[in-house]
């Protein structure tokens, strides 16, 4: 602070001498005589000090130019009066004879001066700075104070939301312009959205909740993303968490995020070759971003959908070139012979299984199919594995497997099953890792409940009391390449995802942390379980509960008893029955499952 007294003083001191001199020029006609010359200087030093004394006393040279406000104005104005004052005592005290237009003169002059500086400061940092990043140009809803108080908002924090105008809700002030924007009608919205290249709409939170529904679902159409923003005093009072800005999936979690030192997993990747399935998956892609940070020799990313290749081909591109070798594999695990040529090509070191059928009402419908991919897919992963004499093999599980109520569920218990049970006898190193749902994952609640509030609503959950344990694909993945490090083959590995959720809790958080609130903006309305459902997951077996930890976020269950040829002859009853024609595909699943059910109570 002191810095900045030092500077300010020399500046102000400058101005009003200035300021001075030529109130004496004006006075004079830009005549002066030498005795009037000598009343200047004499006069000068106790002008000097008088106004400097005021800048110091009342802490003028503490305020901020670049944030002038009508409450700086004010206080400059106060502050030329003061000084006007003291000067016209001051003049009579000491007899120095300067004529009170001079001081009237001067007044004014400091005035425009101070002013003039003070509101060049604003206008540069309003509009004369670089842009710093790319600009979003936004509308604002409404002309109340509310509306003007967040366009001064923007302005001054220096923001990358650009307002480029205001929306009149009642026709009234269209053509209008406001602190230098222009005012549109709400009836033509849409036409003047796309004249002004609007890119968003704020709204204040003062703006009805069925007109923010209207709005949402008219611009949505538009591709203009719409925010209700809070007043000041509604962050203060608590009713809003978040300001400007789309729900990051890190507000849902109610913890905080795992996170781990990924230099203490590297050495197992590093300069390793990877194979990746499911690679174009939520689970498979994260696992392939982070496995290229971490140096592999190459990397094998293996999906069916053409698609999602060419997305993640375009994604890993864009990141520049890579150390590691690149290979996007375009097939499908049920094809045994060509993942057998494809391991062979590329003689994996490591395999990260990702690639499943997740999806609990749609495997429900397509039991076969689940069976097909789940089960027999993962068979020939894990036997491919074997064939190249990988050092080991990774297959994501889930918290669904479980006491399974579901075909998913039931199948990844098989496939938990069958990975432990050649275990016994592969020089492999087969591990399992069991987690819960992932967060923003493809078909997941997250953007389903995204996509109905950017529609207006309703939001649907299926039933107030369903919870559910709940990660960040980040940190998952993280956990994933942790576990892979240590577990030994055989080994069974719980991620800890903390406390259950429940589904609604989660739809009511999106809806605030959009901006909105339940019900007044977006109702939530609640459909019924679905097919496969289970009111709440479970992380462990009986059994299991006897779990110790072995990495901080990371639990080993003990092993269960599992006959290799046992698990063969029903992956062989499992593969004649998605191959019979009657309907029982399902049901030998069921008696499979419910058989390994009870042996591990």
């Amino acid at each position: 602070m002191i810095a900045r007294l030092a500077l300010v003083c020399p500046v102000y001191a400058v101005i009003h001498s200035a300021c001075f001199a030529f109130a004496y020029l004006l006075r004079f006609e830009f005549a002066l005589t030498p005795a009037e010359v000598r009343g200047v200087l004499a006069a000068l030093p106790l002008v000097l000090g008088i106004k400097l004394l005021w800048l110091t006393a009342s802490r003028d040279w503490r305020r901020r130019h670049r944030y002038t406000t009508a409450a700086d104005v004010k206080t400059l104005l106060i502050g030329v009066a003061a000084t006007g004052a003291a000067l016209w005592v001051a003049n009579h005290l000491f007899l120095l004879r300067i004529p009170r237009s001079v001081l009237l003169l001067d007044a004014l002059l400091s005035i425009v001066a101070i002013g003039g500086l003070r509101v060049t400061l604003r206008l540069w940092n309003d509009i004369g700075r670089p842009a710093g990043g790319a600009v979003r140009r936004t509308l604002i809803y409404g002309g109340d104070s509310q509306a003007v108080s967040l366009l001064r908002s923007l302005q001054f924090s220096g923001a990358e939301y650009v307002v480029v105008g205001m929306v009149d809700p009642d026709h009234q002030a269209a053509a209008a312009i406001v602190a230098g924007k222009p005012v549109v009608a709400r009836n033509r919205l849409l036409e003047s959205a796309r004249r002004l290249r609007a890119q968003h709409l704020l709204i204040p939170s003062s703006v009805p909740g069925p007109v923010v529904r209207e709005l949402v679902r008219e611009l949505h159409a538009e591709g203009i993303q719409t925010h209700v923003i809070p007043a000041v005093g509604e962050i203060v009072e608590g009713r809003y968490k978040l300001s400007i800005r789309d729900v990051a999936i890190e507000d849902l979690l109610r913890r905080p995020a795992a996170q781990l030192n990924l230099d203490q997993i590297s050495g197992y990747i590093r300069g390793k070759r990877v194979l990746v399935t499911g690679g174009a998956g939520s689970i498979g892609s994260e696992l392939c971003r982070q496995i290229l940070e971490l140096g592999p020799e190459s990397l094998v990313l293996l999906d069916q959908s053409e698609f999602g290749m060419f997305a993640m081909e375009q994604e890993l591109s864009a990141r520049g070139p890579s150390e590691a070798q690149l290979h996007y594999a375009i097939g499908d695990i049920l094809d045994r012979e060509a993942l057998w040529r494809l391991v062979e090509e590329h003689r994996p070191h490591l395999i990260f299984h990702a690639a499943a059928y997740k999806h609990v009402p749609l495997m429900e419908a397509n039991p076969r199919e689940a069976i097909r991919n789940n089960v027999l897919g993962t068979r020939n992963v894990v036997d491919a594995a074997d064939h190249c004499e990988a050092e080991a093999l990774v297959l994501i599980s889930t918290d669904k497997a479980v006491r399974p109520t579901s075909v998913m569920g039931s199948t990844k218990l098989v496939a938990e099953k069958y990975l432990q049970a050649v275990a016994a006898q592969s020089q492999v190193r087969l591990v399992t890792v069991r987690f819960g749902n992932v967060l923003n994952s493809v078909g997941s609640v997250v953007p389903t409940f995204r996509r109905q509030i950017a529609e207006g609503g309703p939001v649907t959950v299926t039933h107030p009391d369903m919870v559910r344990y709940f990660m960040t694909i980040p940190e998952a993945v993280q956990l994933v390449l942790q576990a892979g490090a240590i577990g030994q083959s055989g080994d069974l590995l719980i991620l800890d995802m903390g406390e259950p959720v429940k589904i609604v809790d989660l739809a009511k958080d999106m809806i605030e942390l959009s901006g909105l609130s339940c019900p007044d903006d977006i109702d939530i309305v609640f459909t019924g379980v679905r097919p496969g459902e289970k009111m709440y997951e479970e992380l462990f077996y009986d059994f299991e509960h006897g779990v110790c930890k072995v990495h901080e976020k990371i639990f080993l269950a003990p092993r269960s008893n599992v006959n290799l040829l046992q698990v063969r002859r029903d992956m062989q009853r499992l593969e004649t029955a998605i191959h019979d024609t009657s309907p029982n595909a399902a049901m030998t699943l069921a008696r499979v499952v419910g058989a390994y059910v009870a042996a591990d109570g």
